[in-house]
């Protein structure tokens, strides 16, 4: 019998004088954690199965459960931390790399977090957003760098496909396969009420959702799944992506055994077939190569469409930034290292990129420098997780922002980073029919306008406060931001004063 290192990270603790064998919390969990006792007549759980994602605890009718982490430890060791011991011991026992899901759970700094936001008073009227009209609607593409005229005089209106969003925050890329059915009607139909966009990521597009294509993004990836004429010209808008925040220079992997009959048909690969993106795009190794493909695929939509490079951030990201707004496309989306993603290698995901704030700052003072800023719009994204995170970012230089695991726990998703799994207790990140029907996709839908509803208001209350009365005014408007706890590097990359300056 071999020996078993590790010890559970959570223990499920029940109380049994409440606990009335209702076995409500075994039908619901997947991981078949909860079973019955015919011997004792009492629930018993197997806690190495447990990923803390809280269904049982929500489900159970008399309050019975509750999980809590376990006080187990290793011998105390600043540098041999207990979390890398126990990885040291999967990899031992598998020989394989370790899989993880969602965004990093470490310890990084939070820049929105030190980031504070100035307000009017005397000298600087504020503005009242209920008895004053704001406007958070914004345009995304390539802007007209000077005012033209025809041979009459007349100034030609005339502009580069814009994509118009009502409130300056879209769904990011997250792919049928990766989400469920229910969790891509939820975005589509919330995109549409909102006036918004939902992004297909890169398993192309379920032919129920084609009726959605005013407020879809669909994209083009490496792997090229689902890609065709139709879906090309099925959406508003075409991405090209290149690179996420949650592992950059890696392709997508999505295992066989999530394709099912519908993503075999909507990816256009085998039944039960491993879809294996690559790292690079192999028609991709410069930015002439990029532009080749922007423009192909501008050529293929009749030129209607405007074309998003989506990159992760990474050192070196206001050269590419620059190199990317020269090569035609419309709107750069930029995906910082607390990206969220359905699976990667968790040593990928916690140590490769740099936080979203300071690639944004940098990119949009690199293009401002080289006087190219209106040639492409900003969309960023990597844990945007609430209002004043959307505020941040467009005074940093944001035309726009991505969201994703923000839109996912609107659904219900209780972030217990087990997406690659395909076991999702709340029908978001499963393919498995009975979990996929947990989630409503009507209540779905009507929890996420709800989400970026109150998040609008509170952006027009801060902006209200701040003395903008429109998201035009508030782009790049770093005069009103201020450091707190940031040395002069971080102060500097991000164009920001501290505090009290």
């Amino acid at each position: 019998m071999s020996i078993n290192y590790l010890y559970p990270d959570f223990e499920v603790v029940r109380n049994q004088d409440r606990c009335i064998t209702c076995r409500v919390c075994e039908r619901q969990c997947a991981n078949e954690v909860h079973s019955f006792d015919e011997a004792t007549g009492r629930m018993k759980a197997d806690e190495s199965k447990c990923v803390n994602c809280h269904r049982c605890v929500s489900l159970c009718p008399t309050h019975a459960l509750k999980i809590v982490k376990t006080d187990h430890i290793f011998k105390e060791n600043a540098n041999w931390k207990g979390e890398v011991i126990q990885d040291i011991y999967r990899q031992a026992e598998s020989g394989g790399v370790l899989l993880a899901s969602m965004g990093t759970p470490k310890d990084y700094p939070v820049y929105w977090d030190k980031i504070l936001v100035n307000a009017s008073q005397v000298t600087n009227p504020s503005i009242d957003p209920l008895r004053e009209p704001m406007e958070t609607r914004t345009y995304l593409g390539q802007k007209a760098s000077a005012i033209t005229r025809d041979e009459k005089g007349r100034i030609i209106t005339k502009t580069a496909p814009q994509l118009k969003l009502e409130i300056p925050v879209m769904f990011s890329a997250m792919s049928y396969g990766s989400i469920s059915y229910n969790a891509h009607k939820s975005l589509a139909l919330a995109a549409q009420e909102l006036g918004i966009y939902y992004n297909t990521g890169e398993g192309g597009l379920h032919e129920d959702f084609y009726q959605y294509g005013k407020n879809t993004i669909v994209q083009v990836a490496s792997g090229r799944f689902g890609v065709h004429p139709g879906y090309l010209n099925a959406g508003a808008a075409i991405e090209i992506k290149m690179g996420q925040g949650a592992k950059p220079g890696i392709g997508g992997h999505l295992p066989g055994s999530k394709i099912g009959e519908d993503i075999s048909k909507t990816r256009m690969i085998p039944l039960h077939s491993d879809a294996i993106s690559p790292a690079p795009h192999h028609d991709i190794y410069s930015i002439e190569d990029l532009r080749q493909l922007v423009f192909a695929l501008k050529e293929a939509t009749a030129y209607t469409k405007p074309v998003i490079v989506k990159v992760a951030a990474v050192h070196n990201i206001s050269a590419i930034a620059s190199g990317i707004a020269r090569s035609g496309a419309d709107i750069i989306a930029i995906d910082g290292f607390r990206g969220g993603t359905g699976a990667a290698p968790a040593r990928t995901r916690d140590n490769v990129g740099i936080p979203i704030e300071l690639a944004l700052a940098s990119v949009d003072e690199r293009l401002r420098q080289e006087g190219i800023r209106g040639n492409v719009s900003l969309v960023v994204g990597g844990s945007i997780r609430s209002s004043s995170d959307v505020l941040k970012a467009i005074a940093l230089g944001a035309d726009a922002v991505y969201v994703a695991t923000s839109a996912l726990i609107a659904l219900g998703c209780h972030l217990c980073r087990t997406c690659h799994s395909g076991k999702c207790n709340w029908g978001i990140a499963t393919q498995n029919p009975e979990l996929v029907k947990r989630l409503n996709p009507e209540i779905g839908s009507e929890r996420l306008v709800n989400l970026i509803t109150a998040w609008n208001h509170e952006l027009k209350e801060m902006m209200g406060g701040m003395g903008i009365n429109s998201i035009e005014a508030l782009r790049g408007n770093r005069l009103m931001l201020r450091g707190i706890g940031l040395n002069e590097t971080e102060l500097q990359i991000l164009g920001i004063k501290h505090a009290g300056a």
